[in-house]
């Protein structure tokens, strides 16, 4: 038997719904319009898929898979991920929404065929309004299962028509985002001569190193699997390697590169970050900063930060050019300008006296809120909703 529900019908959880429908300062860009709860009795399937804004067009994010801990903190990470999604999608200039579904356990035993079609069906029952793709635990022959029960699907496998691996542009947007930094903070458009740390080798991360060794950078990265410390090294030998992210911290870096899970910015790794004299961060973790306020902690110990969704759009630059026929070199071009994006972003934040991240926000609400306001003009043969 398998149930679909959105939040609003079905869960009363105290404090859950206060999260999902609160607004921010602009009004309803704040709020989620909906969030549905997934769960496929005969596959073990259990899934969030959060759709926080269609303000520009489907909502489009990926699907994580990851052993949370407790229902709560899954549903936590969908609603703070597929309002990235929304922001992200906005400074990337797609025509896009932001969403993104997570499915509750292990991928390396749990995920098999029957749960990503039982998923893929869910998908399908939003009729457009969610686009999945991949994420933290699933990989582009998952989305082609996926793809099996939905249209609704990009980052497939190129022999199924797809744009492959949305990693690859996701790490030379990064490397487009820690240029303009650079830029921004030392004059030059390069890494050159700069001690660059990577924490999080995996996915994203390896291809980034390659960029950063490519334009000269001394490259120091930790990585908690092995595995993956050792595939970058066997490629790039002349990289170092330390224990883990505290040691990275510590390793007198010009600039600090989180590439792993989300809220890689507290209170105790700024304070590091300080004390060391690191200039700037720029990485590809999602939601990097753990709480509000780590932005301005940032700025006021004259750190440069470049927002996350903005630097790390790449990969869904990638996917979301597959929607209408993937091109490479068309996404590799869009994905170029996130170093005019950044650059702006610092521009707007140093006239405005507020964070970059401040800056992007404002940028991104202000792009959602005047799209969404066409839908006032009445087209021929359309009703009013």
């Amino acid at each position: 038997m398998t149930d679909v529900h959105t939040a609003s019908a079905t869960h009363s959880a105290p404090g859950v719904l206060s999260r999902i429908f609160a607004t921010g300062p602009d009004g309803d860009l704040g709020g989620h319009e909906q969030v549905v709860l997934c769960h496929d009795r005969s596959t073990g399937l259990k899934a969030i898929i959060a759709i926080h804004s269609t303000a520009l067009g489907p909502a489009l994010g990926g699907t994580r898979f990851h052993q949370y801990a407790t229902e709560e903190e899954a549903l936590e990470d969908a609603l703070r991920l597929s309002r990235g999604m929304s922001y992200k999608n906005a400074l990337a200039g797609l025509d896009l929404g932001g969403g993104k579904a997570v499915i509750i356990g292990d991928p390396t035993k749990d995920k098999n065929e029957a749960m990503l079609r039982a998923y893929g069906r869910f998908v399908e029952s939003l009729r457009g309004r969610y686009v999945t793709a991949c994420d933290v635990g699933t990989f582009v022959q998952d989305m082609d299962v996926v793809a099996r029960e939905t249209q609704f699907v990009t980052g497939r496998s190129p022999e199924n028509g797809g744009a492959g691996d949305s990693s690859i542009l996701t790490a030379f947007g990064v490397f487009q985002g820690m240029r303009a930094s650079a830029q921004a903070r030392w004059g030059q458009p390069t890494l050159r001569g700069r001690r660059v740390g990577v924490a999080g080798v995996g996915k994203v991360g390896h291809y980034l190193v390659g960029h950063l060794v490519a334009d000269g950078a001394t490259v120091v990265i930790t990585d908690v699997s092995e595995a993956a410390v050792n595939r970058v090294r066997a490629a790039h030998p002349e990289v170092e390697v330390v224990a883990d992210t505290p040691a990275l911290l510590q390793a007198g870096l010009d600039v600090y590169a989180p590439c792993a899970l989300g809220g890689a910015l507290d209170d105790h790794t700024v304070g590091a970050l300080g004390a060391a004299g690191t200039s700037v961060v720029c990485g590809a973790a999602n939601n990097q900063l753990a709480h509000a306020g780590v932005e301005k902690d940032l700025a006021d110990r004259g750190i440069l930060y470049a927002p996350d969704y903005l630097v790390n759009s790449g990969g869904v630059i990638q996917v979301a050019d597959e929607i209408d026929g993937f091109n490479f070199e068309r996404a590799k071009n869009k994905a170029t300008k996130i170093f005019d994006t950044t650059l702006e972003i610092f521009t707007r934040a140093t006239a405005d006296g507020v964070p970059p991240a401040v800056a992007a926000d404002r940028l991104a609400e202000k792009r959602m809120r005047e799209v969404s306001a066409l839908r006032s003009i009445l087209l021929p043969g359309t009703r009013r909703s």
